[in-house]
């Protein structure tokens, strides 16, 4: 893959090492001034080059051209590309602000070998050049480390560079002020995808407004992996059903992305725009993994204020890491509510009919698995609850005689309390590994159950 910089974003960069963050006073990029004779505060700034890749024949050439002028409010620009760049836009709320939980969340959830994988491109959308001045010292002040290791870089887009956003198709019968809204989200999220084609293998599409799962880096690398072992092609996979919220891309295919959320800027919201560029590019099917990696936190939209209670019912804090195995029981199950369902990933759970002493859930691993920490939640709103049971690891497959496979030798891990059972450090006691996990019903209950999570972590 080759890439390149124009000469002057190689001097800009030394200019930053060397000598901090230098004051543009062109005219043409101050904000405000002409405008109103109202002071604004400075803000300092840069024009800003991007890091460009040939991996898109829009970018090997001047087919298409698209002329931006971005705005560099914080970061120092990286030479070489990533795996990962993330984007996210922000702009001003009348109630709530969730920009820095957000970063927050992306790199507190991620490791060290993680964040310097990635790359965050805040893009401030807001044209009110006092929100901007001080989310910037917002950001500076709590992720100043990220800021100088080139993991965290924040941009701003003049309002000169945008298109109408008022007088626009009002397509669905939408109000006019809806429809200047999400247009201009639509310009928001054209600019962000451009401006950060170089800077990663993969671009990842969030909002401002969202919590991350542990390790959701690692996850969608293992995710990739996967789908690029199919031979089908993909332009989109998807980690989280809401929104804009946990797209990725091919860097490839990001300039062809943003001019065709610019070109279709005010005929529909970017969500549904996404989903018409899917198609174009030959992926007829959603490719959505389970559990999301990312949850929508925000209460109040961005648009007017008004109370948003959407939330993602697959998304899980903590990284899924279980292993492939088989999930086996001899307690009545209802409808589809089979036994697998409680270790799979997702919304599903087991349940089943008045389980009886000595009934079981029987997970047998395709490999054997060090165990170092197991999770179990039974119930729904305090009914269905298994009262007792206990969890134990098995060693040594064997074949039960009834189509099932179960271990010769079990090993007491523990109880269940109230339906729960959470442990840690499994690995330090029982060190070798398993083949099987169970849980053993001790005691006959009128109630129903439903095991609801079985997670467990591995060496």
């Amino acid at each position: 893959m080759r890439r390149h910089l124009k000469k002057k974003t190689v001097a800009l960069a030394v200019l930053l090492v060397i000598g901090g963050l230098y004051f543009v006073g062109h005219s043409d990029f101050l904000l405000g001034l002409g405008r109103s004779q109202e002071p604004v505060p400075n803000e300092l700034k840069w024009q800003a080059e991007r890091l460009i890749s040939n991996e898109s024949w829009v970018e090997q050439g001047d087919f298409l051209p698209f002329n931006i002028s971005y705005q560099l409010l914080a970061g120092a620009p990286f030479t070489q590309q990533r795996f990962l760049a993330v984007g996210l836009s922000s702009v001003k709320r009348t109630k709530g602000t969730y920009l820095i939980s957000t970063l927050q969340s992306l790199f507190s959830q991620s490791s060290p070998e993680e964040r310097s994988s990635m790359v965050v491109v805040v893009l401030l959308a807001e044209f009110d050049v006092r929100w901007r001045v001080y989310t910037t010292k917002e950001i500076k002040t709590a992720f100043s480390s990220e800021l100088e290791q080139g993991q965290l870089v924040v941009i701003h887009v003049p309002e000169e560079f945008y298109p109408p956003l008022t007088g626009l198709k009002r397509n669905f019968n939408d109000a006019p002020d809806r429809v200047s809204f999400r247009s201009k989200q639509n310009v928001d999220y054209s600019f962000l995808i451009h401006y950060s084609a170089g800077l990663g293998k993969y671009y990842l599409q969030l909002e401002d407004d969202v919590s991350s799962a542990k390790n959701f880096l690692s996850t969608i690398k293992l995710r990739i992996n996967e789908q690029n072992t199919k031979k089908t092609t993909w332009a989109m996979l998807e980690f989280s059903v809401l929104g804009y919220i946990g797209k990725l891309y091919k860097s490839a295919h990001l300039p062809l992305l943003a001019r065709f959320l610019f070109l279709f800027y005010q005929e529909m919201p970017c969500d549904w725009l996404m989903t018409h560029f899917r198609l174009v590019m030959t992926q007829k099917d959603t490719i959505l993994f389970k559990p999301s990696l990312f949850q929508h936190m925000g209460t109040f939209s961005s648009f007017q204020g008004t109370y948003n209670k959407l939330k993602d019912k697959d998304f899980e804090e903590g990284l899924y890491s279980n292993p492939v195995a088989d999930v086996y029981t001899n307690m009545s199950t209802y409808q589809k509510n089979y036994p697998k369902l409680a270790w799979e990933a997702g919304e599903g759970f087991f349940w089943g009919r008045s389980p009886e002493k000595g009934t079981y859930l029987t997970v047998v691993f395709k490999d054997p698995t060090v165990v170092t920490g197991i999770s179990i939640e039974t119930g729904s709103g305090g009914k269905d609850l298994l009262e007792a049971a206990q969890v134990e690891l098995g060693h040594d497959v064997i074949d039960s005689g009834k189509e099932e496979k179960t271990c010769k030798t079990f090993q007491l891990l523990g109880q269940l309390e109230n339906g729960r059972l959470e442990l840690q450090g499994i690995d330090k006691k029982h060190g070798s590994a398993s083949s099987c996990l169970r849980i053993l019903v001790t005691a006959g209950q009128k109630d129903w159950v439903i095991i609801k999570k079985i997670r467990i972590s591995t060496s």
